[in-house]
């Protein structure tokens, strides 16, 4: 019988660790980036990084729009837990299983849109990463009321988007879902309706940076401190 012996005993753990569990699955969505665009896994996960910096010490944190829940386990590493919820049963089910069969703890998810009602409860904080850039024009504003209603007075509110002057060299698979995308001005307006203090940054694929946002792919805007409870 093959033991299975690695010639570096540094990495054994891994071999291990791999037969008695198998590799690791990806969502439908992380599928998918990795089979036509695997660099692209790359910057979601920055993103994923750049929102586990931001909130590292918040204890309760819910993310809007989550998807297949890839990059959930990230923030994880930083936060007390994540509530993670998405309006696609399909996906959310399948994370669910996913994530019970890795022993993955301190993440839950449910279905929810947030479109149509806040979530239960106050989370210290919120996230929401590639989401709003589909929400109709019409309903951001209940979009950014029903996760104002989900937090805390002294909270931290993430919203990371495509930058609106890069859509000309998106796909035409991305603009087709891309209804309502913000500049970094815009975003920020928006979010100065809800919180006191607003911190704007740009994203070039994996390095988030100060710089000049018209000229950034990708931008943040981060909201402290909830004008309205």
């Amino acid at each position: 019988m093959n033991e299975r012996k690695t010639k570096e005993p540094q990495n054994q753990n891994q071999i291990n660790t791999f037969f008695q569990k198998g590799g690791a699955k990806m969502g439908p969505w992380t599928s998918h980036i990795w089979r036509s665009d695997p660099r692209h896994l790359c910057f979601l996960l920055s993103r994923y990084k750049f929102c586990a910096k931001m909130l590292a010490g918040k204890e309760k944190v819910l993310e809007i729009g989550c998807g297949d829940a890839f990059g959930l386990p990230v923030v994880k590493q930083t936060v007390g837990s994540v509530h993670g919820i998405d309006f696609e049963p399909l996906i959310i089910e399948d994370a669910k299983k996913r994530f019970e069969e890795e022993g993955i703890g301190g993440i839950t998810l449910s279905i929810h849109d947030i479109t149509e009602k806040s979530v239960p409860g106050r989370f210290d904080a919120a996230y929401s990463l590639d989401v709003i850039e589909h929400i109709l024009p019409e309903k951001e504003e209940i979009f950014m009321a029903n996760i104002c209603a989900s937090l805390k007075e002294h909270s931290v509110c993430i919203i990371g988007t495509p930058n609106i002057t890069a859509d000309k060299y998106a796909s035409e698979y991305s603009r087709e879902g891309h209804i309502n995308l913000k500049s970094s001005e815009t975003l920020n307006k928006l979010m100065r309706l809800y919180f006191y203090n607003v911190f704007d940054f740009s994203m070039n694929d994996e390095v988030v940076h100060t710089g000049y946002a018209p000229m950034a792919h990708y931008i943040f805007c981060i909201g402290v401190n909830l004008k309205f409870l």
